[in-house]
């Protein structure tokens, strides 16, 4: 049954989402059927979609404003990951028919919070009613100047692999949230869960790499399904060194308690974080730019022929075998 508060469509729009808008003179107060963007001058637009369902990429129990802000951040990651400076974006909302009002309230002022944060406005979308699960689906719209977007190939043997932040907390993150990782202190594990919940778009890295890195993306799916998507794009392999790999304190405590995760940290995905290949001469200026956003950026490997393949190998440049690279929906 539908929820008792529930206001119909264009009272829903109108009371949550409009005044997301009001920042954005193109949306034109999500009155009309579309919006308008005026690409600035000696600029490209890079658009991104992603969806989350509810039961696949959050869990029932996850606060609506953090899924909110998951579902706008996991969009600007894929921007970071281009170099693009995030413009706007559109929003697909699918509630079920008793989704209280507070939840769908608790949602607006979660994208709210973040708008502010990443200086990006809602422009447009659609509001459904469904049976299923709630589903929604983000496109966010960005610029990069003319011919500068980083693609994911392009890496080069020769090069040099990074990932900025840390790898492992968002897989790891869902283990705990399902209450799987009952002996890590709670402080640890409401680490990892916030990592699960609130990934961090990598904007200031990003937006500094344009004519560094030679190919990138973001760990969405996993690091080493991630690295093969790099690679099969470039036409090379890759080599990555797991004892390089940088790992959280509670990433590491869990590694300490069950080793076998590994495999967790190197395919479970969630992370958000910029995988990308560049000349190992830039690691001066990729320093640089790590200090200057204040987030870490690790050599984790390097780029190899592609008659080598992909490997993570461990101290002894033995290779790990993994039963799963990473996150598939098929």
């Amino acid at each position: 049954m539908p929820a008792p508060d529930r206001p119909d469509e264009f009272s829903l729009i109108e009371k949550l989402f409009a005044p997301l808008a009001a920042g954005a003179p193109g949306a034109l107060g999500l009155t009309d059927d579309a919006a308008v963007f005026a690409p600035t001058p000696g600029m490209e637009t890079v658009l991104t979609v992603d969806a989350i369902v509810e039961g696949v990429h959050f869990l029932p129990g996850d606060p609506a404003g953090n899924v909110a802000r998951k579902l706008l951040r996991v969009n600007l990651s894929d921007l970071a990951a281009k170099g693009a400076t995030p413009r706007g974006y559109l929003l697909v909302t699918s509630w079920r028919p008793d989704t209280p009002l507070s939840w769908m309230e608790a949602f607006a002022e979660g994208l709210r919070l973040d708008q502010a944060e990443f200086g990006i406005s809602l422009w447009g979308g659609d509001t459904v009613s469904a049976p299923g699960p709630l589903s929604f689906s983000l496109t966010a719209i960005g610029e990069v100047p003319s011919g500068r977007m980083i693609r994911r190939g392009g890496a080069r043997p020769g090069d040099a692999l990074y990932l900025t932040g840390t790898v492992g907390d968002g897989a790891l993150g869902l283990l705990a949230a399902r209450g799987e990782l009952g002996f890590l202190e709670e402080a640890e594990s409401a680490a990892l869960v916030q990592r699960y919940r609130l990934p961090e778009p990598r904007l200031g890295v990003g937006l500094r790499l344009g004519e560094l890195a030679h190919a990138a993306l973001d760990v969405s799916d996993g690091l080493m399904a991630d690295l093969g998507h790099m690679c099969a794009v470039s036409g090379v392999g890759a080599r990555v060194e797991v004892e390089r790999l940088p790992l959280s304190a509670a990433a590491r405590r869990v590694l300490e308690a069950r080793p076998g995760l590994i495999e967790t940290v190197l395919g479970g995905g969630d992370d958000y974080e910029l995988l990308f290949a560049a000349s190992p001469e830039a690691a001066g200026e990729i320093a640089e730019i790590a200090a200057s956003a204040q987030v870490p950026v690790t050599r984790i490997g390097e780029i190899r022929p592609a008659g080598e393949g992909i490997a993570a190998v461990d101290v002894h440049g033995q290779k790990l075998s993994l039963k799963r690279a990473g996150f598939r929906h098929f």
